[in-house]
């Protein structure tokens, strides 16, 4: 992060901006999100919330030294054309943060149910980033221990043929610990640089 951290923030696929009071520590937040019965009229960022397809009709009056674009390209039919919309957008040096499912040997039927169009690996990620103009400047593969879970998850529904339905939400018990799970994933496992997981993160510059 710069010092003094960012002038301006753009959040792709911001929803109703849960992540705005945050973001807003780190600079200036604006959002772009294309439902508009996910976003909520009454919400105090409703203003900052720009409702429509990311796209040509979306054009800010300034630049951004940093957007963000967190599991969102894997349900955009035209990636390359979404991240060349990014760049567009991005100040001179300006940094370009995403997340993405990742690997389709762990496609389930909960990505269908999210409407994904795949899941990536930097070998399908990266070409498309250097295209759109992008020098990648780090990578990493996130919760490994949810692959061999979700590999699980696959082959059972294969096995049994099970058609796509949406999932119980856990209690929030099961949810802090899971939550838990992951951090000590993270700093345990996370200097390793595992070549597997179910979430590819890349950070990438102007």
């Amino acid at each position: 992060m710069p010092t003094g951290g960012w002038s301006s923030i753009l959040d792709v696929g911001c929803g109703n901006g849960l992540f705005f009071d945050q973001l807003a520590k780190f600079g200036q937040v604006e959002g772009v999100e294309t439902s508009r019965e996910i976003v909520s009229p009454s919400n105090p960022h409703f203003e900052k919330i720009y409702i429509g397809p990311f796209d040509e009709s979306f054009q800010p009056r300034n630049l951004y030294s940093l957007v963000l674009l967190l599991d969102v390209l894997e349900h955009i039919p035209e990636p390359l054309e979404a991240l060349r919309k990014c760049m567009s957008l991005l100040k001179i040096g300006g940094t370009l943060l995403l997340t993405v499912p990742a690997f389709n040997i762990v496609w389930t039927n909960h990505d269908v149910i999210n409407h994904h169009m795949t899941r990536y690996r930097r070998s399908t990620l990266f070409p498309l980033l250097r295209q759109a103009g992008f020098t990648i400047e780090d990578s990493a593969y996130w919760f490994h221990w949810t692959f061999p879970v979700k590999l699980g998850e696959r082959l059972i529904e294969k096995a049994l043929r099970l058609s796509p339905s949406n999932p119980s939400i856990p209690s929030s018990v099961v949810n802090r610990a899971l939550r838990s799970l992951c951090s000590l994933e993270h700093r345990v496992l996370g200097p390793l640089r595992l070549p597997f997981g179910t979430t590819l993160f890349v950070r990438c510059r102007k």
